[in-house]
Order: C-alpha cells, then structure tokens, then sequence
C-alpha cells in the first residue's frame, strides 16, 4: 500500500510543478512481447501469489499504443524498437534505419549528443533487436557482429545483460572479437557480478555480460544470479550525474516465453521487469522533481488470452506458482534422468512432474485442482513419447490457470505505455509508438 500511497503523492507534486519543467533522469523501461493481456495477466498472478499489485500498471498516466510497421500490420522487434527509439516507422527487420536504409537518429544517441550519459540494459544479448535500436543501424537485425560494432562506436557510458553475439551470414573479412575491439574503445568488459556490482560513480564505459547469451529465466535464475532489477539499480547508481541521463532497460525474456506460449515463466518475467521499474521508483523517490519513467511494449507475443476454451468463466492464475523451473529448464532435468538411468520411464517422469509443475495423477479433481484429467495425463505421456514432455508439460499448465494462446510468434494488439513524473503527462490516449521518441526528444534539454 505504501508504494502506491507515493505514487499518488508524486502524481500531485508534479501537476504542482507547472508544465515546462523537463526531467534531468529520463527512464524508459520496454517489455519486450509485453502487451495489455500480459500485464493484466500478470498482475491476477500476483495479486494471488502474493507479490501484490504491478507498479507498471497502477502509473497515472496511461496510453494504449498502436505497433504496425512498414511492412506489416504485425511488427517485429526491430520495427518496433526502431520506432520507439528513433520516432520513424521501418520494415520489419531494420535496425536504425528507414525503409530506404536511410540512417536515423535514436532519442539515445540525440541525449548522448547533448552531454548526457546513456545506458543500455536488457535480459537479452546486448546487440538483439530492442537494445540494438538505440544504437544500431544496419538494414537486417540478423548482422549481430555488425551491431556489435555499433554498440562499440556508440560511446554510451554502459552496456548490461546478455553477452554479445558475433555471427553475421554477410560479414566479409576478419571478424575481431567484439570485446577486445571494445576495450581497445576504452571500454571495460565484465562477466563477474560482484566486480560488476562493485562499480562505483565514475568508473568509465563498460559492457556487463551477465550471461553468454540471453539470461536464464526469471524462475531459474539462482541466488548468485544477477536480476534486471539489480542491473538496473546499479546503472542508476553509476548514470547519475549533474548533466543528466537517459537510460533504456528490456525486459528481453518476456517475449522468448510468449513465443514458447509458457504462462508461467512469461509472468514471472513481468513480475522481474516490474521490480526493475520499482528500483527506478526508489531512484525517483530521491529525485521527483527531476525523473521521469515511462512503461512501454514493443508488441504482443502469443496471442495471449485471459480465458481457456476449456475453463469455461474461470481463471485460476494462482495454479501456475506450482511451477518450479521454466520448461527449458525441465526439460534438461528429464534429460540428465534419462542419461542416469537408461529404463527412465513414464512413471519415473511422473514423479518429476509433480516435483517441478505440482501435478497429481491420482485423486479427486473436484477437491484438488491439480488433479490431472485422463485427458491432461494423455497428453502428457504422447509429449514423453515423442521427447516433447516439458513442451507437454507448459501448455497442461496453461490450461490449468485457464489462459489461452492464439499463435507462438506476434500479433498486432496494440501495447499500454504507462508513465510517472516530470512531463509524464505527454504519454497519454490513443498513440503510435513512434510518438514515444519523438515525445522524449523534446525533452531532452
């Protein structure tokens, strides 16, 4: 209750302000595959497991946002994240560019342009689709080792999240490594936590790879991991500055859970990206008459649907806290049993089953959910049979919290952008996502 009792507090010493004050801390946080059905799902989730209310959804002011690029009414993460950094629509593909290939100027590097500091964070590799677009420009999002380079060139003050891919089908010549090429750019490269979280204000650039790819799920990432949240109190931490700064964080991993149709591990996604956007809050907390945070989505992932055709009028998002791990990650676990024992059976993955996603093969339905029915223990077994159980295994779990998928690539369903703090006000109505760079050009000073 607290946080959101300063919430409406802010939301006041704002409009007590005046409209000309421009914000010194500019904080934009994209969900990546994140629309309005995962953040309401999302938060039915929470509000049951006792996480409680988003502080994504509950900012005062609100935006339902259209996605459509160039190309298609269904956009991908590189039209999107183009138009929300740059303020121009392109073709599905592009990184930076227009549908021409003619270069454009993202709101990140107009800030650096003006003397701020600029960082980039995201779940995903640091040179993917969304992260790319604030500093990339190159005509296809599969030229990584090319977008690599950009990011070197870019002279943003700190990169973090996933490692940096180095493949290009169309690269010709050597291709130097993307880190030794950075550290030769002043850059200081890290993959140790606490050397990453040791980092104080004035350390110089420095790319942080808290994982070799993408990091691992929200739900399997251990005690030892490193959190979007805490990459993105640390950035804080370090941006600060008399000057000012803009920084972009992404919530990558959203999206790779919506491609998979995985309800459970796609929420808890949200829920990391929420506590992301609450470390920005605590930041606000200190600065309110100079930060300003915007919510945003780059497109719906999955088709997500608030409704099962088998659930009737019912929704039991609650039921998917029995899920320990993500099926990537059971799916190694049923792996490694297989490997130790050579007569791994049915019944032995029953038992892990229960384990890791809480499901019964025996029992009253009517007094325990989690009961299977003939037909649920069918599909499960048909997914052992033909090495798919974890794929099996998340979509029984889906039909259990009663939430359904329509598709395991985008759909066109417009996003909500949420804001709070100085000039928050701008991010209001029916938008389109190019409107979002564009709103935060002109505030910057």
């Amino acid at each position: 209750m607290k946080k959101f009792l300063f919430l409406a507090a802010l939301f006041c010493a704002v409009l007590l302000q005046g409209g000309e004050k421009l914000p010194k801390y500019i904080i934009l946080f994209i969900g990546d595959g994140m629309a309005t059905p995962q953040r309401m799902i999302a938060e039915e989730f929470a509000l049951k497991s006792g996480y409680g209310k988003l502080l994504i959804n509950h900012f005062p002011f609100h935006a339902t946002t259209r996605t459509v690029s160039t190309s298609s009414l269904v956009t991908d993460s590189a039209a999107a994240g183009t138009a929300i950094a740059c303020g121009t629509k392109t073709a599905n593909g592009r990184i930076g560019v227009d549908p021409k290939g003619k270069k454009l100027e993202s709101v990140a590097e107009l800030a650096k342009k003006k003397s701020y500091k600029v960082g980039i964070v995201s779940t995903m590799v640091i040179n993917h689709a969304t992260p790319a677009s604030f500093y990339g420009h190159r005509p296809s999002r599969q030229q990584y080792y090319e977008l690599g380079l950009d990011l070197i060139e870019s002279g943003f003050d700190l990169f973090a999240g996933g490692g940096i891919r180095q493949v290009s089908k169309n690269f010709k010549g050597p291709k130097p490594d993307i880190y030794g090429l950075a550290r030769k750019k002043g850059y200081r490269t890290i993959t140790d936590k606490k050397e990453f979280l040791a980092l104080k204000p004035g350390c110089g650039k420095f790319i942080y790879s808290a994982a070799p790819g993408y990091m691992p799920a929200a739900m399997d990432t251990p005690p030892t991991g490193t959190t979007l949240a805490e990459m993105t109190a640390k950035a804080l931490e370090l941006l600060k500055n008399p000057k000012g700064f803009f920084l972009m964080v992404e919530g990558g991993t959203i999206d790779v859970f919506g491609h998979a149709n995985e309800a459970a591990a796609n929420l808890r996604e949200v829920l990391a990206l929420d506590q992301a956007v609450k470390a920005a809050v605590d930041f606000m907390k200190k600065h309110p008459e100079d930060t300003l945070i915007v919510v945003t989505g780059d497109h719906e992932t999955g088709g997500m649907t608030m409704g099962f055709a088998g659930s009737g009028y019912s929704m039991s998002t609650e039921r998917l806290a029995f899920q320990k791990v993500s099926a990537g990650a059971f799916a190694k676990i049923v792996k490694n049993a297989q490997t130790e024992n050579k007569n791994f059976s049915f019944a032995d993955a029953q038992k892990l089953l229960t384990r890791d996603f809480g499901f019964k093969f025996s029992g009253d339905p009517k007094k325990d959910p989690m009961v299977l029915s003939a037909a649920q223990i069918k599909l499960l077994e048909d997914g052992f049979k033909k090495k798919k159980l974890a794929h099996a295994a998340k979509n029984v779990m889906s039909q259990k919290a009663g939430i359904g998928w329509t598709t395991g690539s985008h759909t066109a369903l417009p996003v909500l952008t949420t804001s709070i703090g100085v000039q928050a006000q701008r991010f209001t109505g029916f938008i389109d996502n190019t409107d979002i760079s564009k709103k935060l050009k002109e505030l910057l000073r």
